[in-house]
């Protein structure tokens, strides 16, 4: 008698890679603890980096005036960030753990998912510290601190997001074939595509807008579907990764983002 033959599950990223994918993009295996908060070595940055910094700041600050959510806008005033230099992560980490009690852990580049859950379940933040160069000013694949940064450690300083995070990371590390795709779709239309609708409209959270030239003002526009967050339906949503996004969720508050969260990974058998 066969075997059933098991149901193979593709994420998208995996997707991707069969098209032939940026080296850059490839996950490294960290093999120990990079350096985290205080053992953190700032790098002497050029002048065309803190350049194309400045540049990327200045424009998607003045892009994101009234379309991104107010828990960020506290975030990036607990960070006081500038457009003169790229921030030092150690400087950044000792701003988060104040907050939230998270740090900042200085990588290479993209790290194997398993390193990325095990640090988030300890309230690490994975952060490169390099910038992409002048001719990715729009839109680079590979991660670089500007996505990092100015994406991604403002809503950490908020106490709900932060938790829910910490939670994603556990869960993960115990997620399970389709499981992890379920989570994959989860992280995409929350951290990274995610949308919050509250007294004062509809605005941007997630950091994939936020980073984005492009994204934030097509995230809000008439041709995007935003459909009211519920786990269920997240998870089953596919997406493609490098393309504007046509399907966005829209929470009404990071309590909602934490709780709901909690609920489908119990659900799920993924988190105590």
């Amino acid at each position: 008698m066969m075997e059933k033959e098991e149901k193979k599950v593709t994420g998208a990223y995996e997707k991707a890679a069969e098209e032939g994918i940026d080296p850059r993009c490839i996950p490294q295996t960290l093999n120990s603890l990079p350096p985290v908060g205080d053992e953190i070595v700032t790098p002497h940055y050029s002048k065309e980096e803190n350049d194309v910094w400045g540049y990327l700041y200045n424009r998607q600050t003045g892009l994101l005036e009234g379309r991104v959510c107010d828990e960020y806008i506290k975030g990036v005033e607990l960070m006081r960030f500038s457009g003169k230099e790229i921030p030092s992560l150690k400087k950044l980490s000792s701003v988060l753990y104040e907050a939230t009690g998270w740090r900042v852990g200085r990588v290479p580049g993209l790290i194997q998912a398993q390193n990325f859950f095990n640090l988030l379940r300890d309230r690490i933040f994975p952060s490169t510290d390099y910038v992409r160069e002048g001719h990715e000013i729009d839109y680079t694949p590979a991660p670089d601190c500007f996505h990092d940064i100015f994406g991604h450690m403002p809503l950490l300083t908020n106490p709900n997001f932060a938790n829910f995070y910490q939670k994603f990371g556990e869960a993960a590390l115990v997620a399970k074939g389709e499981q992890q795709i379920f989570l994959e779709r989860f992280h995409w239309f929350t951290v990274e595509f995610g949308l919050i609708t509250n007294s004062a409209g509809r605005r941007i959270y997630g950091a994939g807008i936020v980073s984005s030239f492009k994204e934030v003002d097509h995230a809000l526009g008439s041709e995007v579907q935003v459909i009211d967050f519920d786990p269920y339906k997240i998870t089953s949503q596919e997406y493609e990764v490098w393309h504007l996004q046509p399907i966005l969720f829209s929470i009404d508050s990071f309590e909602q983002l934490e709780e709901g969260f909690n609920y489908w990974a119990k659900k799920e058998g993924i988190l105590n």
